[in-house]
C-alpha cells in the first residue's frame, strides 16, 4: 500500500508540474520586415497600407499570436535603379537583423535603358545585401519578380511594343535564376500584372502601377511562404 501511494503521489505531482507549465504565460514575440525596391515597393499611387509590404505585414500579423507584433522598414523610391538602391541601403545603414527581406528591383533599368550588363552587375549585390540584413540567412529572403507596366494604359500609350514584355522577361529570368543557384526564395507576380488590360482594377489611378488588388493577389502568394520563413 504503502509503495502504491508513493506512485500515486509521483504522479499527481508531474500532472501537477504539467499544469503549471500550461500556465505560464508566453513570451510575445517581435518580427522585424524589411522591403527593398522602388515605386513597386513604395506603392506609388496607392495609399500607404495598400502597398504589398503593409498588406503582407497586416496579413502575417493576423496568423501569429495576438500579442506577437511586426515592424516593417521601406527602402524605396519611384525611380530608382539597382544603383540607386545600392547606394540608398549604404546610406541608411539598416541593421543586420531582419526576420524577412523582401527585394524586387530592375525596372527602372529598363526603362531608362541602361545596359543589361549593370542589372547582371549590381542585382547579385542587393541579393547579397538583403541576405546579409537577413541575419545572413538566405531562406529569410524573398526575391519578387518585376511587374510589366506594357499591360496598362500608361505602357500602351509610351509605346507598347513586345520588346518592353522580352526585356522585363530577360531581367526576371536573370533574377530567378541567380536565387536558384543561390538558395533564395523568388517568388513570380508578372503575370498578375499581364492581366492589367483585360481587368483595369488591377491598376492604379495613375494608369501605371498596379492597385491594392493587385498588391493584394500578390501577398496572396507571397504569404504562405513568408509564414514559413519567418516561423
Amino acid at each position: 500500500m504503502k509503495k502504491r501511494a508513493f506512485i500515486l503521489l509521483i504522479f499527481l505531482g508531474f500532472l501537477n508540474c504539467n499544469n503549471n507549465d500550461d500556465s505560464l504565460p508566453r513570451t510575445p514575440k517581435t518580427y522585424d520586415i524589411l522591403s527593398l525596391g522602388d515605386s513597386y515597393t513604395i506603392g506609388q499611387s496607392v495609399c500607404e497600407t495598400c502597398r504589398f509590404p503593409e498588406q503582407l505585414k497586416d496579413s502575417l500579423s493576423n496568423r501569429f499570436p495576438n500579442e506577437d507584433s511586426f515592424n516593417l522598414q521601406v527602402i524605396a523610391q519611384t525611380g530608382w535603379t539597382t544603383t540607386s538602391l545600392i547606394n540608398n541601403i549604404n546610406s541608411q545603414n539598416p541593421p543586420n537583423s531582419f526576420d524577412l527581406v523582401t527585394l524586387l528591383i530592375g525596372v527602372n533599368n529598363q526603362y531608362q535603358n541602361r545596359p543589361f550588363s549593370l542589372y547582371e552587375e549590381e542585382f547579385p549585390i542587393l541579393a547579397s545585401k538583403a541576405l546579409e540584413l537577413a541575419q545572413g540567412n538566405a531562406n529569410r529572403v524573398i526575391v519578387i519578380s518585376i511587374p510589366d507596366y506594357a499591360y496598362t494604359p500608361f505602357g500602351q500609350s509610351f509605346g507598347y511594343s513586345p520588346t518592353t514584355s522580352q526585356e522585363i522577361d530577360q531581367y526576371n529570368t536573370f533574377a530567378q535564376n541567380y536565387c536558384n543557384a543561390n538558395g533564395i526564395t523568388f517568388v513570380y507576380i508578372t503575370d498578375i500584372t499581364r492581366q492589367g488590360l483585360e481587368n483595369p482594377d488591377l491598376v492604379a489611378q495613375d494608369q501605371l502601377h498596379p492597385s491594392e488588388l493587385a498588391y493584394s493577389l500578390f501577398v496572396e502568394r507571397l504569404l504562405p511562404i513568408a509564414t514559413e520563413k519567418i516561423q
